[in-house]
């Protein structure tokens, strides 16, 4: 027992139970290891001494705490009833029941007591139960094992002298919680305001002395059965977590946010199956690209394509579109499905020109990353379509089919670089927003009716904008430039070459003067040839703007090789 003033520091009842805790704790270990080595005729004498220990112990708690502790005094409040006596199983059984799961590194558990004999007898229970142990003699020795070697559980005393147990408690759950650092109370301090002083400040648990060690094994595992399920649900939810976000970055490519969390929420959302309803569709299309991406190197076409690509991606999502494809260099997208709103074809209308206006900025970087500047064409149109998950259980996308589908991509065709055309069923749904130009009437292949559709020259309201200029104003060249163009559609010849020149030009599109003129939006492909008459070893793609009867055209350039507008340049300076 301590002497002079740290003695007066403890009440006599507690030094008492402290004895009477060491008495038993030693009685049990040796009863342990007289019954591994088989002289069970010596196990009867101990047993008789752990029962009068506890006799002891009955009489202890009649001793009232002492009132300078802050206990309750003699009459005052009764004492936590007494764990029950250790049950009469074999040894080696208790054992085993405190033993860390097979196959896991045994934990760690730091004992914290100023007596050295409490530390000595609870350190051997538990090592021969299996655990780690380290052990403190006084509260910051305790905190800075705690904060420098890993700890799964701590067993406190609460009365230690300079620091107290509570403080060590304090100090301890100010930097870590009770679900990662379990705390269990092992103090003779009994009293129910201890208990309850002890489990507000944060202790997990909360045992009295003189300690029945299985009881204290049962609720040591539990904490760290529950610390490890705890941990396990923290690593499930990182999981959960770090799948979310790559579900939410990979589908945020092409779907907004809203709609991501709509389908990550609704289960009917992974069904396959689909359901016919009115959306409004945008598909672009780069112009002259499969031309284009013949004379780059594959690493030049991949990069041309990203930055393409993913600057309209950004675009389509911020006017919360659903991207339903890449095809190539062509995007379709959809606004209407997943979710559909009242303005899907004024804002599917912003969104193009949203995009004609960010041209700019990718071909910036194109000019920068030394690769060709490209022009697009776009197309929206309202209609009837079949929406939803469409493929197998085990590989499905969601999208849509249909006439519509079709049509959209025949009124694209008909674009030219820099245009937009709205179909006359988006121009009625989006109303008075749009700002078109003159209406045309195509006759789309697949289909028996002429289509019409306007030229979309900007939109009103919270979403104004203007569509760019589609081209240069063209000049008068003062040196005419031979040219030879052939009609295609796709990489097919539609119709045998013929001879003509370019007369008035800019980097964008020429007029071009022949004696046999090409039809109006049709596609062709020149060869331009220097001032000496050799062919450039370049391929120039157009459109047909407009057809004149006066031996003449007008092309639109949907990708201009940098060899033909160097020319085109010189043409116009010289003179």
């Amino acid at each position: 027992m301590a002497e002079g003033p740290e003695r007066d520091k403890k009440s006599l009842r507690h030094e008492l139970r402290t004895c009477v805790n060491q008495v038993l704790g030693y009685s049990e270990l040796v009863q342990e290891d007289l019954a591994r080595a088989g002289q069970h005729r010596f196990v009867s004498d101990l047993k008789r001494i752990a029962n009068a220990a506890r006799r002891l112990q009955a009489l202890v708690d009649r001793v009232p705490e002492s009132t300078g502790e802050g206990g309750a005094a003699a009459g005052g409040q009764a004492s936590l009833p007494d764990p029950p006596a250790p049950p009469s199983a074999p040894a080696r059984e208790r054992r085993a029941a405190g033993q860390p799961p097979a196959g896991s590194a045994p934990a760690t558990l730091l004992v914290v007591d100023d007596d050295e004999g409490n530390r000595d007898v609870l350190a051997r229970v538990l090592r021969s139960k299996g655990y780690s142990v380290l052990t403190a003699g006084s509260g910051p020795e305790a905190i800075e094992i705690v904060e420098s070697r890993p700890v799964d559980l701590v067993l406190l005393d609460i009365m230690m002298p300079q620091v107290s147990g509570l403080d060590v408690l304090k100090a301890l759950r100010e930097r870590h919680p009770a679900a990662a650092l379990p705390i269990i109370m092992a103090t003779a301090k009994d009293q129910p305001h201890d208990v309850v002083q002890a489990l507000s400040m944060g202790a997990n648990d909360y045992v009295a002395k003189p300690l029945d060690f299985a009881v204290l094994m049962a609720r040591t595992e539990a904490q760290l059965s529950l610390k490890r399920a705890m941990a396990e649900i923290r690593r499930l939810n990182e999981e959960l977590k770090r799948r979310n976000q790559f579900i939410r970055r990979t589908f945020g490519r092409y779907l907004s946010d809203e709609v991501v969390s709509s389908l990550l929420e609704t289960p009917e959302g992974q069904r396959l199956g689909g359901e016919k309803r009115v959306v409004t569709l945008l598909m672009s299309d780069l112009r002259g690209f499969t031309a284009l991406a013949e004379r780059l190197a594959p690493e030049q076409v991949v990069r041309l394509l990203n930055n393409y690509l993913g600057a309209m991606a950004d675009v389509i999502t911020r006017f919360q579109g659903t991207i339903d494809e890449f095809i190539g260099d062509a995007i379709l997208a959809l606004f209407g499905a997943p979710l559909d709103r009242e303005d899907d074809a004024e804002r599917a209308a912003a969104c193009a020109v949203a995009m004609q206006l960010a041209m700019a900025e990718v071909n910036e970087t194109n000019r920068r990353e030394g690769l060709p500047e490209v022009q697009m064409g776009v197309a929206v149109h309202s209609g009837e379509v079949i929406v939803g998950n469409i493929g197998s259980q085990t590989r499905a996308k969601y999208g849509v089919v249909g006439t519509n589908v079709n049509l959209t991509a025949r009124i694209e065709s008909f674009t030219l670089p820099g245009q937009i055309l709205v179909s006359d069923s988006a121009a009625a749904s989006a109303g008075e927003a749009l700002v078109l130009g003159e209406s045309r009437s195509f006759q789309a292949k697949g289909f028996k009716d002429p289509v019409t559709a306007y030229e979309l020259k900007g939109v009103r309201g919270r979403h104004g904008a203007v569509v760019p200029p589609a081209e240069e104003s063209m000049e008068a060249l003062s040196r005419e430039i031979p040219v030879s163009f052939t009609v295609v559609d796709g990489t097919h010849v539609r119709q045998s070459s013929a001879e003509g020149r370019f007369v008035r030009a800019s980097a964008t599109g020429a007029w071009v003067r022949a004696r046999r003129n090409a039809p109006a939006r049709a596609n062709l492909r020149i060869r331009v040839r220097d001032e000496g008459g050799e062919e450039l070893p370049v391929d120039l793609y157009a459109k047909v703007v407009e057809g004149e009867s006066d031996g003449g055209f007008q092309v639109r350039f949907s990708s201009a090789p940098p060899e033909v507008v160097a020319l085109i340049r010189s043409a116009r300076r010289s003179g």
